[in-house]
């Protein structure tokens, strides 16, 4: 993909990503499925998991303004952050 910076210059940009990362994701699965085993092995309660949950949206946001981050970039991560809050709390019930 090329943007045109002037009429004499071609600057040269990444395409758009359409997959997610995979180091992302698997990263993601695994910090997840870890909550779940603390929780199973009675090392954690749900609840002291979600307030991890919890703990990582706020520093989410706090990275975030200091990066500069986009808001929809940001919304995003607390979406995925909130999905694995949500399957937490299943436990619960």
């Amino acid at each position: 993909m090329t943007q045109i910076a002037n009429e004499n210059d071609r600057v040269r940009t990444k395409p758009p990503v359409l997959e997610a990362d995979a180091h992302g994701q698997a990263a993601l699965m695994l910090a997840e499925s870890m909550l779940h085993a603390l929780m199973e092995n009675g090392t954690f309660t749900t609840r002291q998991a979600l307030s991890v949950v919890s703990t990582a949206q706020e520093i989410k946001v706090e990275f975030a303004e200091a990066a500069h981050e986009s808001r929809a970039r940001m919304q995003a991560s607390l979406d995925l952050l909130t999905a694995i809050g949500d399957s937490l709390d299943h436990e619960l019930t």
